[in-house]
C-alpha cells in the first residue's frame, strides 16, 4: 500500500477555495413552495430507487424543487416547526475525518445521523446551517484540491453539490466562521445538539451569542419519529435487500459448516445489491449462542446444533433495516425447537395483526408476554396458575427484552417525546436494548389498567416504522442466576422440563412494520419464515441433489 497523505480536518484546506464560491451561494434556486406527495417506483429488482414527487395539500410533505433528491428542506422545516420558533440559526457539524490512534488509517466512515437528516450528504468534514426566519438551508463542504483527489478521489464541489442536494446554498467551510459572525446578532439564538459542537466564532465574544443546546435534539427526534414517504422508500429498499440476503442464507444453510459462513453470505448478498454497510453487527448464533441477545462472534461450528438465530439488516443510503429469522440446521425442527418456534411465531403474528394508528405499543408487549406464558405453561416449562405467574412477571426469564423499536437513520431509532415501552427517563432506545425485568413487566400491567390518555407512552401513527421481534431464550446463567435462585419465581419453573430445552438456545423472529393510515404493512415480508422458510431450505437442498 502506498504511503497516504493525511486528509485535512474540517474547515482546513491545503489551498484556499475559489473566492467566488466561498463568499456567495453557487446558485439561488427558486424555492417552489407547496406540499408534496411521494410515490415509490421500483425499476427492476434492485437497480434503482426512484421517488416521484407530487404536489398536495399536506404540510407534512412540504416542498422540494425536484424529484429524486433526499428531502432535506422538508426535514429542516419539520424541525423548525417542532422547535416552535420563528427566528434563530440551526448549526450541525457532520462527521469529521478521523484516524485510529497512532495510525494513518481511518475507521469506516459513518455520517452523523442528525446532520444527514438535514442534508442527505454522506461525506466527511461538512456542516449545515438553517436560517429559520428566511427558510434558508446551506450546506458547507470542504474544498478538495487536486492532490487530495489523487489519493482519495473527488467529493462533490460546490456546483455539483448544489445540483445533488436539496439545499438553497452550498458554500465552502473555510468561510463558515465568517458567515456565523455575520449571522449571530446579540438577539439571535444558535441552536446546536451538544455543548462540544459550539462552532468557532470569529472575533465575537461567545457571551454575545445566545447558544441553546437543550431544544434542538428533542425537536429533531420528534421530527424524525414519523418518517416522510421518501424515508419510507429508503427503509423499504433496505428491507428488500436484507430480505434477499436472508433468503440466500436459507437456500444454502444445509451446506454451511460455521456461523461465519452465514455472515459471509449476508454481507456478499447485500454488497452485490449496492448495500455496502450493515445497520448493526450481524448476529449468527447457533445453539447456545442463540441465547445471547447481541452475540456477534459468529465463529462457532454449526455441527450438533438445533437452531441458528440470524439477525441482520443492511443500510440503504444511511437508512436501516432489521430482520431476524430462526432456522433449523438439519432442515427440520426438533420437537422442542418446533414447539418454541411456534410460540414465538404466534407472539409475532398476533402482535403484528394489532398494529394500526392509535395502538399503544406497550400493550402489544404485554400481549406477547401473555402468549409466551400460555405457551410455556402448555409445554410444562412453567407451572402453576396463569394469573399468579403473570402477576409475578416470571415469563421475563424467557422473554427478557422489549417487543420492538423504531427503525430509521439508526437501527434503534429515536422515539420522539414519548416512549414506545419504558419510562420517560429511560434514554436507551427500545427492543433488545431495553431489559424487561419482572418488576418492569408488572409495572407495565399496572399502567395498562389505568384509563387513557397514556402520558409518556407512544401511540403509533402513520409512517412510523417499528420492529416486532418477540423471542424466547434459554440462557442458563441468566435463568439460574436470577430466577431459579429466587423462590418468588423458581416455584413456577419446572427444572426438569426446562433442562431439555437449553439446547434449543433461543428463537427470535423479527420484521419491520410500517404503520399505514388504516393498519400496517410488513415491509420485510420477502424474508421467508414459517412453512415458506422450510420450503426454501429443503427445496434448495432438493434441487442440489
Amino acid at each position: 500500500m502506498a504511503t497516504q497523505m493525511p486528509k485535512p480536518i474540517c474547515g482546513e484546506a491545503t489551498r484556499e477555495p475559489p473566492s467566488a464560491s466561498a463568499s456567495a451561494p453557487v446558485s439561488a434556486r427558486a424555492d417552489t413552495t407547496g406540499p408534496l406527495d411521494y410515490e415509490l417506483v421500483l425499476e427492476d429488482e434492485f437497480d434503482a430507487l426512484c421517488v416521484e414527487v407530487k404536489t398536495g395539500d399536506d404540510l407534512q410533505s412540504s416542498s422540494i424543487s425536484s424529484t429524486n433528491k433526499y428531502p432535506a428542506k422538508l426535514h429542516a422545516r419539520k424541525v423548525a416547526a417542532e422547535l416552535g420558533v420563528s427566528d434563530g440559526l440551526i448549526y450541525l457539524p457532520g462527521e469529521p475525518t478521523r484516524l485510529y490512534e497512532d495510525s494513518d488509517q481511518s475507521p469506516p466512515f459513518k455520517q452523523r445521523r442528525y446532520f444527514y437528516y438535514l442534508t442527505g450528504a454522506d461525506f466527511p468534514d461538512c456542516a449545515v446551517t438553517y436560517e429559520i426566519a428566511t427558510d434558508r438551508l446551506t450546506l458547507w463542504i470542504p474544498y478538495v484540491e487536486p492532490r487530495q483527489v489523487l489519493w482519495y478521489g473527488a467529493t462533490p464541489d460546490a456546483a455539483e453539490a448544489m445540483r445533488k442536494y436539496d439545499v438553497d446554498d452550498v458554500r465552502y467551510t473555510a468561510q463558515l466562521s465568517k458567515f456565523l459572525h455575520s449571522q449571530l446578532r446579540p438577539a439571535t439564538t444558535l441552536y446546536i445538539l451538544h455543548p462540544d459542537q459550539v462552532p468557532k466564532l470569529a472575533d465575537r465574544p461567545r457571551g454575545q451569542t445566545h447558544i441553546n443546546y437543550s431544544k434542538l435534539r428533542p425537536a429533531m427526534d420528534q421530527a424524525r419519529v414519523v418518517k416522510t414517504d421518501y424515508e419510507v422508500a429508503l427503509i423499504r429498499r433496505a428491507a428488500l435487500i436484507s430480505s434477499a440476503a436472508h433468503r440466500a442464507v436459507a437456500e444454502r444453510i444445509l451446506t454451511m459448516q460455521n456461523e461465519q459462513d452465514v455472515e459471509a453470505v449476508l454481507i456478499a448478498e447485500c454488497t452485490a445489491r449496492g448495500a455496502h454497510a450493515q445497520a448493526y453487527p450481524i448476529i449468527a448464533g447457533a445453539g447456545v449462542n442463540a441465547s445471547t441477545l447481541h452475540y456477534d462472534a459468529n465463529n462457532q461450528s454449526l455441527e450438533g446444533k438445533q437452531l441458528i438465530v440470524i439477525d441482520a439488516g443492511c443500510e440503504w443510503q444511511c437508512y436501516a433495516s432489521d430482520i431476524t429469522r430462526t432456522l433449523p440446521l438439519s432442515g427440520s425442527f426438533t420437537p422442542e425447537a418446533a414447539a418454541i418456534h411456534a410460540i414465538v411465531q404466534r407472539m409475532q403474528d398476533e402482535c403484528i395483526a394489532r398494529i394500526r394508528p392509535g395502538c399503544v405499543f406497550y400493550a402489544l408487549h404485554l400481549h406477547a408476554a401473555d402468549v409466551a406464558l400460555r405457551g410455556l405453561l402448555k409445554l410444562g416449562i412453567l407451572q402453576g396458575s396463569f394469573d399468579e405467574i403473570q402477576k409475578a412477571g416470571t415469563v421475563a426469564a424467557f422473554f427478557p427484552h422489549g417487543l420492538g423499536h423504531h427503525v430509521g437513520l439508526e437501527v434503534h431509532d429515536v422515539t420522539g417525546t414519548d416512549r414506545l415501552l419504558m419510562r420517560e427517563s429511560f434514554h436507551i432506545e427500545g427492543g433488545k436494548r431495553e431489559m424487561v425485568t419482572p418488576t418492569t413487566l408488572t409495572g407495565l400491567r399496572r399502567m395498562a389498567s389505568a384509563p387513557p390518555p397514556y402520558k409518556g407512552r407512544q401511540a403509533l401513527k402513520p409512517n412510523m416504522i417499528v420492529t416486532v421481534e418477540p423471542g424466547i431464550y434459554f440462557c442458563r446463567p441468566f435463568i439460574e442466576g436470577y430466577f431459579l435462585s429466587n423462590a418468588a419465581h423458581s416455584k413456577f419453573i419446572d427444572r426438569d422440563v426446562l433442562e431439555s430445552y437449553y439446547d434449543v438456545g433461543g428463537v427470535r423472529i423479527e420484521d419491520d412494520i410500517l404503520v399505514t393510515e388504516d393498519g400496517h404493512e410488513n415491509i420485510s415480508a420477502e424474508a421467508p419464515k414459517g412453512e415458506e422458510l422450510l420450503d426454501v431450505i429443503n427445496g434448495a437442498a432438493f434441487e442440489k441433489i
